[in-house]
């Protein structure tokens, strides 16, 4: 089982990369093999062209990472209210898995986690890649954490929400497992 953590934001020390990397420990811990995408590899990411098949080995590694996932667990800090454009642009690479025999993100459980300086643009935010991860085919989990920046006197915030980031992070492990168990009796059904 890999669980690939997307995550939106350049600063390596910022709170969505935290968050990301708490859930992430959580789904190790819980006996899955994680996988992190962040940062400078989605800077370096060429704005999505479906015209174009040409791919940078970036774009070649986000796509695969997609490909292999039996689950994915996003992150997005907020950007005025919303995913960040290069968070957008990530997400937009899952159209070369369109034509897959697993289109998209086709029974593929995804966690989300929103951080922002609020709860106004956190809540705006979750919604946001919600809608993403339905328009993909993925299956949101039960809960989304949100993560408020202005909630802990040192200003990340994800102290505060640890029981919300191991929840998501055990939602998308326990919702990979169920998937996997009901795969396993169908194709046993077909025998």
């Amino acid at each position: 089982m890999l669980i690939v953590g997307i995550g939106g934001t350049t600063n390596p020390n910022s709170s969505s990369d935290a968050a990301l990397r708490l859930a992430l420990d959580e789904v190790e811990a819980q006996g899955a093999q994680v996988r992190m995408i962040s940062g400078d590899l989605l800077k370096n990411l060429p704005m999505y062209d479906p015209v174009s098949p040409e791919r940078t080995p970036d774009a070649l590694a986000l796509v695969a990472a997609m490909r292999e996932a039996s689950g994915i667990i996003i992150s997005a800090a907020s950007y005025h209210g919303s995913i960040s454009g290069m968070l957008k642009n990530a997400l937009d690479y899952a159209e070369d898995l369109a034509q897959d025999e697993r289109a998209y993100f086709s029974g593929i459980p995804v966690g989300s986690i929103a951080v922002a300086k609020g709860y106004q643009a956190a809540v705006n935010t979750l919604a946001t890649l919600r809608i993403v991860v339905h328009s993909l085919r993925g299956w949101p989990t039960p809960y989304g954490c949100i993560v408020n920046t202005s909630s802990t006197e040192n200003g990340t915030g994800v102290e505060g929400a640890q029981e919300g980031l191991r929840l998501v992070a055990g939602e998308v492990v326990h919702l990979v497992r169920a998937f996997e168990s009901h795969a396993t009796i169908v194709s046993n059904l077909d025998v």
